[in-house]
């Protein structure tokens, strides 16, 4: 008699590699998560070498932070945010485009790629000390602008609101359009060459390709780059952190929410800390599912809607 030979279990061999990765998380991950919510609900800090609580306090975090100026931090966060993102998503669309088009016969692209992508692996307090550098009052930039006569005293960039918010919007915008741009490209390339190729036919010019092929075709990666754009922007800590010496000034119109919970941890104040994160998570929850609901088209051709119409003229026609 013949022995039946052993079959192998690929799939458990699967569930065997990718068990650190759930053990990793559940120790590092899932378990601060979970302490950090419990947390938020308990009065716990240190003063001086006192050490108060835990004490259980059930909503009154939340209800401190609503009365402290955490709604005016976050305003001056989204202002940050799309101050810099604007700007990126934009670009990053049009180069894009540009280096996607073989009509246009760009030279050197492989070059134009590095040189754009450059900027995302600098730190981002390397960055932060660098524009402190330029752009203070005895910086290159002033000294720059007085030699050529456009200015007669040095500018205060960072004494002013708009000066500081626009260079820690132009410094975001820098670190990370090479990313998006090569993001975008990618999804553009993904698209089939014969779609462009019918468009042409059908004498479509370039912004017509642009708003009603390009764009809807590479939607779910807008989408991510949206969601993970928000994610970023709520977290923003290092830029205006080395930029105002963690003041966020002037008058704390730069003070991002993380730098708000960061002031908490310093502090030792470990109930308030875990109550404004929660409220952290909540906003990118809320935001980031306006942003999937805005950009997923679950009826691209339109079929959905008609036939919704359609029954609901049917049901008009049977009262």
């Amino acid at each position: 008699m013949k022995k039946k030979k052993k079959s192998i279990s690929y799939g458990k061999w699967g569930q065997i590699f990718i068990l650190p990765f759930f053990i990793i998380y559940f120790i590092f991950s899932l378990i601060p998560l979970a302490d950090t919510v419990r947390y938020s609900f308990y009065e716990y800090y240190r003063s001086g070498i006192k050490e108060v609580g835990p004490n259980f306090v059930e909503m009154a975090n939340y209800i401190s932070l609503l009365k402290s100026d955490m709604l005016a931090y976050g305003k001056n966060t989204l202002i940050l945010w799309l101050i810099g993102f604007i700007p990126q998503i934009v670009i990053a669309l049009v180069l894009a485009s540009w280096f996607t088009d073989a009509r246009l016969k760009i030279h050197h692209k492989q070059f134009f790629k590095v040189v754009i992508y450059l900027p995302n692996l600098i730190m981002a307090s390397a960055f932060a000390l660098l524009f402190f550098t330029l752009f203070s009052t005895s910086g290159p930039v002033n000294s720059i602008l007085m030699s050529l006569g456009w200015i007669n005293s040095p500018i205060d960039f960072m004494g002013s609101v708009f000066g500081t918010r626009s260079l820690i919007g132009l410094m975001n915008f820098l670190m990370w359009f090479g990313n998006t741009t090569i993001m975008l490209m990618a999804a553009i390339m993904g698209i089939s060459v014969e779609v462009f190729e019918a468009c042409e036919i059908d004498g479509c010019n370039s912004l017509q390709r642009f708003f009603y092929i390009t764009l809807p075709m590479i939607r779910p990666i807008l989408a991510y780059t949206l969601i993970t754009s928000i994610i970023g922007g709520l977290q923003m800590f290092d830029v205006p952190q080395i930029l105002t010496n963690g003041q966020g000034n002037p008058d704390r119109t730069s003070m991002t929410l993380i730098m708000f919970l960061n002031n908490h941890l310093k502090s030792k104040n470990y109930g308030m800390a875990g109550a404004l994160s929660v409220y952290l998570f909540i906003i990118s929850a809320i935001l980031c599912f306006i942003v999937y609901k805005m950009t997923n088209d679950n009826d691209p051709d339109g079929s959905k809607a008609a036939a919704k119409k359609a029954a609901r003229e049917e049901r008009r026609r049977r009262r």
